[in-house]
């Protein structure tokens, strides 16, 4: 019994699916079809606009692309991930899903897709004999609209005062009923969430999901629970968000991504007695650490992602490595020998997953390749390091700083850095031209 019948065998009542494919700026977009649809898109593939992967992150086209005008809008053609036809628990009445990824008429991957972009470094790192194994670890607030604003989910009276909630035990009980539908949603889908706290701010949580020995699958588990939270938020009346920075006086949301490399035969090649893991894994650090730059727009992509950081945040300002040591930006955690791995703590919540499990691999491969060597590691608060902050400080200074770097060119595909690179352009010019309060506060009369 393949996929689709098994579906149409356990979800006889599923008339109504969502179809979507993740874009560069890693929103889903996509269309609803009939199950009865879905024979003909499994067996030829959707045709879709290919400009779809190029729109920005308001839905407007982006002409420098190259994917609007000067393809003439020509259609891609869409085809199932395996493993993604799924059902959404949170959607009345029954409703399922399923992952597209894009390819071109003549078969090639489309130059806008994400995935294909990732699916190219662990190709590459497979050819190396490298498996990645990956874990994404996901922090997010839950909201809630009040008198206009938006303030924490699970405030029993409106306006309470906020307070530190770190490992909060009362804010998972006040929304208990909530996170039992994320759970039996996450089951529903096989979804491997598992460890659910309360983080530093108020509204603020963070969920892991399980490991992967395939990094595609890992992303993608990564990106349907994100949509599984928010449907679910959603229906409790809340709003789920990964953006980086929603409150300015308060802690930043960030991704993290848990990478280790397993050999041909499964084993663990960074798994060693000693904590810093073995020379494999320094040199692993070494290719994070001096990528991290050029990538930074992958992992800051976004005009709020400039916000989250800043010194004593919690969020990284250099690229720092230590074990067992939180305020550096690459982490080695403590735990058993056959677990060691680096915890890449840089990436705001809201980058493309796709595209930042990409680059840390990719600097990774680089860093093995080159045998890059990482240095001591931070001994104590890393942020008080005196070496100089080396991400660029503005998404301006990112934009350009990819647009220039043969590291992003050589790991994203060139196809694609014209994708990206021009959406984001765009976005900045677009965001910069917005006069906001603020503006009228500061400049109106003193200026």
């Amino acid at each position: 019994m393949n996929e689709l019948q098994r579906f149409r065998a356990e979800h006889p009542d599923i008339d109504a699916v969502q179809v979507f494919i993740t874009d560069a700026s890693g929103v889903p977009r996509g269309k609803s079809v009939r199950a009865s649809e879905l024979e003909a898109i499994y067996r030829d593939g959707r045709r879709v606009a290919g400009s779809i992967l190029g729109l920005d992150i308001t839905g407007e086209d982006v002409d420098a692309t190259g994917l609007v005008w000067e393809a003439g809008d020509a259609d891609g053609i869409c085809r199932p991930v395996p493993g993604t036809l799924l059902p959404s628990p949170w959607l009345a009445p029954a409703t399922g899903q399923l992952m597209l990824t894009m390819s071109d008429g003549d078969g090639r991957p489309a130059a806008g897709d994400p995935r294909h972009v990732l699916a190219r470094v662990v190709e590459r790192l497979a050819a190396r004999g490298f498996v990645p194994v990956v874990a994404c670890e996901l922090e997010f607030y839950l909201l809630r609209e009040s008198g206009g604003r938006l303030e924490p989910a699970g405030r029993r009276v409106a306006g309470e005062p906020a307070r530190i909630e770190s490992y909060s035990l009362t804010r998972l009980d006040d929304l208990a009923p909530l996170f039992a539908d994320v759970h039996a949603a996450a089951q529903a889908q096989g979804l491997p969430a598992e460890t659910l706290m309360a983080e530093y701010a108020p509204g603020q949580f963070e969920i892991t999901l399980h490991h992967r020995a395939d990094a595609l699958r890992a992303v993608d588990e990564a990106i349907l629970f994100k949509r599984l939270l928010r449907g679910v938020a959603r229906r409790h009346g809340h709003i789920a968000t990964f953006m980086a920075k929603p409150f300015a006086e308060r802690a930043g949301s960030g991704l993290h991504i848990h990478v280790s490399l397993a050999g041909r035969d499964g084993h663990n090649l960074f798994a060693a007695e000693d904590p810093a893991g073995t020379p494999l894994l320094r040199q692993a650090i070494g290719g994070l650490a001096a990528t991290v730059a050029d990538a930074f727009l992958v992992f800051a992509p976004n005009a709020n992602s400039y916000r989250r950081y800043r010194s004593l945040s919690y969020a990284p300002v250099a690229p720092t490595w230590g074990i067992n040591n939180r305020t550096v930006s690459l982490r080695v955690p403590a735990g058993p020998p056959a677990s060691r791995h680096v915890e890449h703590r840089i990436a705001g919540a809201d980058a493309n997953l796709y595209l930042a499990v990409a680059a840390v691999l990719a600097g990774i491969e680089k860093g093995i390749a080159e045998g890059l060597d990482p240095g001591a590691p931070v001994e104590g608060n890393g942020y008080a390091m005196t070496r100089p902050r080396v991400f660029p400080p503005t998404w301006h200074e990112a934009i350009e700083r990819a647009v220039g770097s043969e590291f992003l060119h050589d790991a994203l595909g060139g196809d694609f850095m014209k994708v990206f690179v021009a959406v984001k352009r765009q976005e900045c010019e677009r965001f910069m031209a917005e006069v906001t309060p603020l503006d009228y506060a500061w400049y109106l009369r003193d200026t």
